[in-house]
């Protein structure tokens, strides 16, 4: 069960989850669910996701950037 914020400090070990940006987004969406991520219905082109590794009160732990190509004419796979 994702647990966030002051009361998730007491929890051990101690558990965070994963912020997601992807093409340098103003927004980004988090995830505690411990499931592959899954993105879908980008367009063809350059793409790059962020993924960071953060605390239950959101401070950053870790991060990698994925940069990927999606070619003209590839077809969804969902």
């Amino acid at each position: 069960m994702p647990v966030y914020g002051r009361n998730a400090l007491d929890v051990t070990p101690r558990i965070g989850h994963i912020h997601v940006t992807v093409d340098d987004a103003a927004w980004h969406w988090l995830d505690a669910s411990g499931e592959p991520l899954t993105i879908t219905g980008l367009p063809a082109g350059p793409h790059k996701v962020l993924i960071e590794l953060v605390d239950a009160n959101h401070q950053i732990l870790d991060k990698r950037t994925v940069s990927f190509v999606i070619p003209e004419g590839a077809k969804p796979t969902y």
